[in-house]
């Protein structure tokens, strides 16, 4: 009876290291899995969704931890909900580049006409201001004060334009566009402290 009892001990245990043999393969794959599937989505989630992407990296390390552990059952138990969490992650990080590409869109759409006017109404400003200058009587509603600031305006508004032109030649056409209408916004000020129609 003890003679069986002690080969039933050893039997479970070599029962037992199988099924721990048995798991690790799956385990293994399973953190592979992770790995490839989190590696496809990194670079935009980590553009779009950073906060998300820490999140899913730190559910990865532990995953990871319990393997090293050996605890391969908690690596299968944890390892699909990692896979949803990325798949979220993509979805999210997916519709915040479509967002992003639709507002860049609309900034490409609105740079043509804002790079065909705002030059027009800078040297419009520029010419008003050296014509102005020259004269000795100032039109009605223009002051001195007021055509001084316009002169120093002019480098102000040309220098922000070039800010604005040097984004979109870099394809940043949301800070051109932003940039651009703040140049328009203060041009047509200046233009009206000119006594002149912004268009």
């Amino acid at each position: 009876m003890k003679k069986q009892s002690v080969w039933l001990l050893v039997t479970l245990a070599a029962v037992l290291v199988v099924g721990c043999a048995n798991q690790k393969a799956p385990a293994e794959q399973a953190v592979a899995g992770t790995e490839t599937a989190l590696a496809a989505v990194r670079d935009n989630a980590q553009k779009y969704v950073p906060d998300q992407l820490q999140a899913v990296e730190s559910q990865l390390a532990a995953l990871k931890d319990s393997f090293a552990k050996g605890d391969y059952k908690a690596v299968l138990t944890g390892a699909p909900t990692l896979n949803s969490a990325i798949s979220a992650m993509k979805d999210a990080a997916e519709a915040k580049k479509a967002d992003a590409d639709a507002a860049l869109a609309k900034a490409k759409d609105a740079w043509g006409p804002l790079s065909a006017e705002v030059p027009k109404m800078v040297d419009a400003i520029q010419s008003r201001v050296t014509a102005l200058s020259k004269s000795h009587h100032l039109p009605k509603g223009v002051t001195k004060n007021s055509l001084a600031s316009a002169k120093s305006g002019v480098d102000s508004l040309k220098s922000m334009w070039s800010d604005a032109s040097n984004a979109s030649a870099s394809g940043d056409f949301t800070t051109a566009v932003t940039k651009a209408q703040a140049v328009k916004d203060k041009a047509a000020e200046t233009m009206r402290s000119l006594g002149m129609s912004s268009g």
